[in-house]
């Protein structure tokens, strides 16, 4: 109603509380272990909602995270504007062919994605884990960004490209992708999702000033419209994104997730020049610790990077990327056990 201020968004709310608690907020962005938790496979479960539904709930079951995300899929909106797409059993689906033959802006905008059966299922994914998870956890959800998408479809290196020499071009295609997005979104959201995470890995390539306009200057109608329903928003980026972390900050998000400290991403500069009314989550590597680590390495790494992290109350522990489908399922308890145990103290001068 006018006049009135939206509803706090749920990361904030955590956070809040966990501060009180003097505890950590525990998202680890993991999905695919929980297939293997159910007996399913990765194809299966991206097809079938309720098999989704059930390799979630059981990761949540198992470990307790303050915060559970569906599978990660960068493949969902392209595929569902008819994009080749390859399936899989046990691997995440990748859109192998940029180009749909006799395909225009014009075409593509009749779709309306909202009616694709891979939609259809990560939205009713997001309505089970809606109802059955318990009140306090928040329910977050994947959509690619817009650049990412555009490039999707473009190719990474054509993306790259327009970027510097034809930006006519990819700002026609990036007004499309945030079309797209936005639908997309929306019924995410009217299915219960709480926070809504922009997936932004391609624009690692871009320098600050592409990056605002072809990422954060398209992603912010998509923060806009979170932020009218109080959802939160997060923007996620692979690979060294430190030259874009102001970018990222000054997109209007809630949080920000960040890769792994081997891909050059040192938390202790993050947490000080990113302001305390932003989330700052991550950044155990999912490869080399939470996959090949022991239980010793996963008990040590999080207790280095919450040390790094300075006890700051904006700091989110999670990982840099989705966790892989072989992960130990000893490593994610030793995860969650090493942030249950951490207390913060006084904060430190960051």
């Amino acid at each position: 109603m006018k006049g009135m201020k939206p509803p706090a968004d749920k990361i904030r709310t955590l956070l809040f509380k966990a501060a009180a608690e003097r505890r950590i907020v525990r998202a680890p962005l993991m999905g695919f272990p929980g297939i293997r938790l159910t007996g399913s496979t990765v194809k299966i479960a991206q097809q079938n909602c309720r098999e989704h539904f059930r390799a979630i709930q059981a990761l949540y079951d198992k470990f307790t995270p303050d915060v559970v995300f569906p599978l990660m899929d960068l493949s969902v909106e392209a595929n569902a504007l008819g994009f080749y797409t390859v399936f899989p059993v046990d691997d995440t689906p990748t859109v192998v062919k940029s180009d749909v033959a006799g395909a225009t802006i014009e075409r593509l905008s009749e779709i309306d994605i909202s009616y694709d059966a891979r939609i259809m299922g990560y939205v009713e994914t997001l309505r089970l884990l809606s109802l059955n998870l318990p009140k306090e956890v928040l329910k977050g959800a994947f959509v690619t960004g817009p650049f990412t998408l555009a490039a999707l479809m473009m190719g990474a290196e054509n993306a790259a490209m327009a970027a510097l020499a034809d930006i006519d071009r990819l700002h026609t295609l990036c007004e499309f992708t945030t079309g797209v997005i936005r639908k997309y979104t929306r019924n995410l959201v009217a299915a219960g999702a709480e926070a809504v995470c922009l997936l932004e890995p391609s624009a690692v390539i871009l320098g600050p000033e592409q990056f605002r306009e072809f990422s954060v200057g398209y992603s912010r109608r998509v923060i806009t419209e979170c932020d009218v329903s109080g959802v939160s928003t997060i923007y996620h980026t692979c690979g060294n994104t430190t030259h874009l972390l102001e970018e990222m900050v000054h997109s209007g998000v809630t949080a920000i997730s960040l890769d792994s400290p081997e891909a050059g991403i040192d938390i202790d500069g993050v947490m000080r020049a990113v302001p305390p009314s932003i989330g700052v989550m991550g950044n155990i590597n999912p490869t080399k610790v939470m996959l090949h680590g022991t239980v010793e390495e996963v008990h040590k790494e999080v207790a280095a990077l919450l040390d790094a992290a300075g006890g700051q109350p904006n700091f989110i522990l999670s990982t840099g990327c989705d966790l892989p489908l072989e992960t130990p399922h000893e490593n994610i308890a030793a995860f969650m056990q090493a942030a249950g145990a951490y207390r913060r103290e006084t904060t430190k001068g960051h």
